[in-house]
């Protein structure tokens, strides 16, 4: 199968702070299907709307700036893209980027190939992955990462390593140099 060229995005923020740890590039997809009340991103929803962009653009984009410590993508829902996020995500790992994806989907879904079969290959390029619809009632501007309590934050490598699931714990230290400095 040939990789995919072009990806469709509500848009992108080249340096949030709110989207995992560090300076992020974060990636927002077009195309949500979960329709979860309180979406921070509802215009994100319809899969008609956003921007097709070349993924190699937008790569670019990425490492341009030295200043990125990784990719954040998020939505939308990417697994809903889930063989252009793969691309795109697999791309920025070579760039020496941690990418962190958030889903409305359960990790347990994605591997079992839910959506479809090209969810395990997105979650093979994940670090991190923010998985579970956000549920209005558990919202809390005091959690780290996430939108609602019943969300979590799983080291998918670390997971994956060990057969059970594994939540990512933060590190706080200080930020180091980018390598690309």
């Amino acid at each position: 199968m040939t990789a995919p060229t072009t990806i469709r995005l509500f848009g992108t923020a080249p340096d949030s702070i709110v989207d995992g740890p560090g300076l992020r590039y974060a990636v927002f997809v077009q195309g949500c299907s979960h329709g979860c009340p309180g979406c921070h991103n509802p215009e994100s929803q319809p899969c008609g709307g956003g921007t097709v962009r070349p993924i190699a653009d937008v790569v670019a984009e990425i490492a341009a700036n030295k200043l990125v410590q990784g990719v954040t993508v998020s939505g939308g829902e990417p697994f809903e893209q889930a063989v252009a996020c793969a691309e795109l995500a697999r791309q920025v790992r070579e760039l020496g980027l941690n990418v962190w994806t958030y889903s409305g989907y359960r990790y347990e879904q994605l591997e079992a190939g839910i959506p479809d079969a090209a969810a395990r290959d997105l979650l093979d390029q994940t670090d991190v992955l923010v998985d579970g619809p956000f549920v209005q009632a558990q919202h809390s501007y005091d959690l780290k990462w996430r939108g609602s309590r019943n969300q979590r934050l799983i080291d998918v490598p670390a997971t994956r390593t060990r057969g059970r699931m594994v939540l990512w714990e933060t590190h706080e230290d200080f930020p180091e140099k980018p390598a690309s400095w």
